[in-house]
């Protein structure tokens, strides 16, 4: 049997489900759904559309193509018993509701009590952006901020605070431009100790 068959045979055989589509898949899908609105994929103005929108959404869900915990691995022990509340306020952030794809911007207030060792502050405003750089629910983005620091870095304690528009409602459906969600997330002291939870509130508002 020639190789040529065998690669025909190979093509046809069922694909695992979670096999990533080639960019000529994706691309073609945006042309789909070009022609679904009423217009044509083909004029001159959305030539190179396609192209471009697969690229912008390669950046917008990038964060599947990272590991949160390889990022906090590189710590710093000598911060002479330092043990005071360490925050990173107003770290500004793109992600996508995964209802709709809608844009949600926002920014998160990040803040824990080391346990003997610190990390480089960008590293907190880019585990806000890996979790963000995939489809979402604010809900479920803040506990992952939250319990990635908690797993990894073993603090006495994190507080995590996200607030965000979200565009599935101020841009469509019922359509309220001037509304933000706020959700937050407390482990260790920040949740057992109100004088931690509070000032870390305070500092966040």
């Amino acid at each position: 049997m020639s190789p040529t068959v065998h690669a025909l045979d190979r093509a046809r055989a069922p694909q695992p489900e979670n096999l990533k589509p080639s960019r000529a898949e994706v691309e073609a899908a945006f042309r789909t759904i070009i022609r679904w609105t009423g217009d044509r994929p083909e004029r001159d103005g959305l030539l190179e559309t396609p192209a471009r929108v697969t690229r912008a959404f390669e950046e917008f869900f990038s964060g599947y193509d990272q590991d949160p915990a390889e990022i906090l691995e590189k710590t710093f022990e000598e911060i002479e018993g330092y043990d005071e509340m360490i925050v990173l306020r107003g770290i500004r952030f793109e992600s996508h509701c995964e209802h709709h794809m809608a844009p949600i911007i926002g920014q998160a207030w990040v803040a824990y009590i080391p346990n003997g060792r610190v990390i480089g502050i960008s590293k907190l405003a880019r585990i806000v952006d890996v979790y963000a750089r995939r489809l979402q629910i604010l809900e479920k983005m803040t506990a992952q901020i939250a319990n990635t620091i908690n797993e990894v870095l073993k603090p006495q304690g994190v507080g995590v605070i996200i607030k965000a528009s979200h565009h599935c409602m101020t841009t469509r459906g019922v359509h309220k431009p001037d509304t933000d969600l706020v959700t937050s997330r407390m482990l260790g002291c920040f949740r057992d100790n109100a004088l931690t939870r509070q000032e870390f509130l305070g500092m966040a508002t």
